[in-house]
């Protein structure tokens, strides 16, 4: 991007009353999406930089880190462990662009006292808004539509969908009341969804504020006309939608998910998804990228994207906007505003 440094060499020891050194472990092309020249230049201003290209490259990493303050990663990073820890001397902050941060950060850096940050935040929003393209998608059947007329089907045929229905009236069930199942609440009910809710840490007082109605997962699977997952990925949540929950959900329903594979069983969820019965729309899979022959690609009543539902332009342009603010923040020796704790790891993945 323009405005971005080359990477730099291995950095010589910091000295005494030099200014603070960062590192940006991001390649190039999403530095062009996730720092503006505005952001860069911020952060520009309040450090020196090392940049490093070959974000993967755990050997650079290692190179880069001594005598620096902040660890700034992308998607696909070397993790941050003990060794590397060992070489990051005067490390204090590993800030991550992305909200999954999990795979990059062991429990020693909270051992060592480094501060983590995400910017899942900044997610809430676009996601929830590819969830709401999904659900009326779903409702209105486009996606079988657009199968049909795609494969060279007559006229008549391609319109011969099941039965298809407005949003406003319908039951929408949402698993999860995370930010972006908050964000997505908000746009379903703004459209005259009728919303129920199962999250055993939403109380009665946090679904009157939304507007919602808190019911059990099987009551939400057996009444709803769409089900969208927001839920966290915790152990308990793993395949909370197996076999028999998805069983549950009435013919023609529709399954939304733009959270994580994590949480639906894909084998049971593809059994349902062949027989006809349901329709789905999926962001996220067991394995990614999607096998070029995987069933879930052919089949007519499923509408798939590749894991790129936060990847809007605004989006990015947050992510590495936050990431920056974090850095200046402990630069400027405020407080962080996403700081991560150790337990909050397990539903960071």
């Amino acid at each position: 991007m323009p405005g971005s440094p080359e990477p730099a060499p291995a950095p010589a020891p910091v000295s005494a009353g030099s200014r603070p050194r960062v590192v940006v472990s991001v390649p190039p092309h999403l530095r062009a999406q996730f720092f503006t020249p505005e952001v860069w230049a911020r952060l520009a201003e309040a450090a020196e930089l090392t940049v490093l290209d070959e974000h993967r490259d755990r050997e650079a990493l290692l190179a880069a880190v001594p005598g620096a303050r902040a660890l700034v990663l992308s998607w696909r990073s070397p993790r941050v462990d003990a060794e590397l820890l060992d070489a990051a001397d005067r490390l204090e902050l590993v800030a991550h662009t992305g909200s999954a941060v999990a795979p990059y950060v062991t429990p020693d850096v909270f051992a060592r006292g480094v501060h983590v940050t995400q910017a899942g935040d900044e997610m809430a929003r676009p996601v929830a808004e590819v969830a709401l393209a999904f659900t009326l998608s779903l409702l209105h059947r486009v996606h079988r539509f657009d199968h049909a007329l795609r494969r060279g089907a007559a006229w008549e045929e391609a319109g011969a969908a099941p039965e298809r229905h407005e949003i406003h009236g319908s039951e929408i069930g949402v698993i999860g009341a995370s930010r972006t199942g908050r964000a997505y609440i908000r746009m379903v009910r703004a459209l005259g969804a009728r919303v129920g809710v199962m999250d055993p840490f939403l109380t009665e007082a946090h679904a009157a504020e939304l507007g919602v109605e808190r019911v059990g997962l099987e009551t939400l699977l057996s009444r709803s006309r769409i089900v969208a997952v927001h839920a966290p990925v915790t152990v308990e949540t793993h395949h909370m939608l197996g076999a028999r929950q998805l069983a549950l959900m009435p013919d023609g329903a529709g399954l939304v998910n733009t959270a994580r594979s994590w949480l639906v069983d894909q084998d049971a969820m593809l059994a349902e998804l062949a027989s006809g019965r349901l329709d789905a729309a999926i962001d996220v899979f067991d394995e990614e990228p999607l096998p070029p022959e995987h069933p879930l690609r052919a089949l007519p009543n499923v509408l798939l994207t590749p894991h790129q539902a936060a990847g809007s332009v605004e989006c990015r342009q947050r992510l590495g906007a936050s990431a920056v603010d974090e850095v200046l923040r402990l630069l400027s020796g405020r407080p962080l505003a996403h700081p991560v704790t150790v337990d909050a790891l397990a539903r960071l993945r």
